[in-house]
């Protein structure tokens, strides 16, 4: 090897070891602490019918596609805080109905021969009790599944809209943050 070929590998080599070490320090620590890392700004609000649809959810194979309470894949939406941007009217008619009430040709829910072509032909009782479950997953304001801002000042914000809004977007666009009896 060339010099320059070694002084190359040893960077490398040295940003590699460091970055397993930060991250088995990150992992020991994140395990070993009382409280959690970030704050969790999602909560689930389950009926009876919900239960009964989160198992529908995850025997159908919902998973393999959806992420939902921090179980399945990242393939498709993540179905975490769901209810807070939906309806229980809406999530039911997507399931029974997808494309028509997505008003758009979806990728995997739809007619056959798509992956998820099963959910509109599964029990009614079935599809309102996953309906049930998908709104009972909530997001708090703020969070990233959740459709409005934190409440209050938020720098980063404000940072954000500095940076990248232009400098009259308030006279033309109405900031919700300042909006009052705003859904939650």
């Amino acid at each position: 090897m060339k010099q320059g070929e070694k002084v190359l590998f040893g960077i490398f080599g040295a940003f590699f070891v460091t970055a397993i070490i930060g991250y088995a320090v990150l992992e020991y620590v994140r395990m070993n602490s009382d409280k959690p890392m970030f704050e969790v700004k999602t909560r689930y609000e389950f009926t009876e019918e919900g239960y009964r649809g989160s198992q529908i959810f995850r025997e159908s194979g919902c998973t393999a596609c959806h992420r939902a309470m921090r179980n399945g894949t990242n393939m498709g939406l993540s179905l975490d805080g769901l209810g807070s941007k939906r309806t229980y009217e809406y999530i039911y008619s997507f399931l029974k109905k997808p494309e028509e009430t997505y008003g758009a040709v979806t990728i995997d829910h739809g007619m056959k021969p798509k992956e998820a072509a099963y959910v509109p032909e599964m029990d009614d009782m079935d599809l309102k009790a996953v309906a049930a479950f998908l709104f009972g997953l909530k997001a708090e304001r703020g969070a990233a599944s959740s459709p409005f801002p934190p409440e209050g000042k938020s720098q980063f914000i404000d940072n954000m809209l500095k940076a990248v809004a232009p400098e009259g977007w308030k006279d033309k666009y109405q900031d919700i943050r300042e909006s009052e009896g705003m859904e939650r």
